[in-house]
């Protein structure tokens, strides 16, 4: 569902953010795309997004080229981010409508979606307030629920529990769940190592904007012999700076 082929990014002649990145992710599969700070990961988001354009390669999602296609390819889209901000003076129930208005959705499908994403996220107890007065994990709530209101096929999230106290991690645990088992491919960006060997079933680390290592935490121990993708990272950290900048 998800493709990525030779995928760069450069920025002016020294710069390379994202470097000849190639992977694929299935139907219910919950990929982690992880790294340190500067790796590549949110310049890789925009890019398959059609918010940057490659300077090489090319994103597809359901085979539509995110450079030929952009607006099909965010139709197929949802989005979650913890840097995402929601509109302050709307209810949870007004965001849902606009978004889902904006996607094309008719009227009776909009309150379908509003009546399940309510349910599923439990946003009843305040579906009527405004945003505003909302906490940080009834925001994020809603900040799923609005990326999700047109059932997109592909997912991607964005450090998800960033600022979320434990009940508000496990709604986002729970429903990366259901998005497996609705055959959703699920791309996870977080810098939480032990949160993303909960949730997702293959990993690619990316260090210095590369696809240093790939595949699911069985392989990676056997590839790495390190237990975690703790000790991955700091591996993988330590070898680069054994190595400099010889690359």
């Amino acid at each position: 569902m998800i493709t990525l082929n030779g995928l760069t990014k450069h920025y002016g002649q020294d710069v390379i953010a994202v470097d000849d990145l190639s992977l694929s992710v299935a139907a219910g599969e919950v990929y982690g795309l992880l790294g340190p700070n500067g790796a590549g990961k949110t310049t890789t988001l925009r890019m398959v997004l059609g918010l940057l354009e490659p300077t090489r390669g090319d994103a597809s999602i359901l085979g539509h080229s995110v450079s030929t296609d952009p607006m099909m390819v965010k139709r197929q889209i949802g989005l979650v981010s913890a840097s995402a901000g929601l509109y302050q003076w709307l209810t949870p129930r007004e965001m849902l409508h606009y978004f889902a208005t904006a996607y094309g959705l008719s009227k009776s499908r909009i309150a379908d979606r509003t009546k399940t994403l309510t349910e599923l996220m439990d946003l009843g107890r305040f579906l009527d307030r405004r945003c505003a007065t909302l906490s940080t994990g009834q925001k994020q709530r809603v900040n799923l629920a609005r990326a999700l209101v047109h059932d997109p096929p592909v997912v991607l999230l964005d450090e998800p529990t960033r600022g979320l106290d434990v009940v508000g991690s496990q709604v986002v645990f729970d429903y990366t769940d259901l998005l497996r088992s609705e055959g959703k491919a699920i791309v996870v960006c977080t810098h939480q190592l032990d949160e993303a060997e909960r949730l997702c079933d293959r990993f690619g680390l990316l260090h210095h904007g590369r696809l240093r290592y790939e595949g699911t935490l069985p392989e990676l121990t056997t590839t790495t012999g390190c237990e975690s993708l703790v000790a991955m990272f700091l591996r993988l950290l330590e070898n680069k700076q054994i190595s400099g900048s010889d690359s």
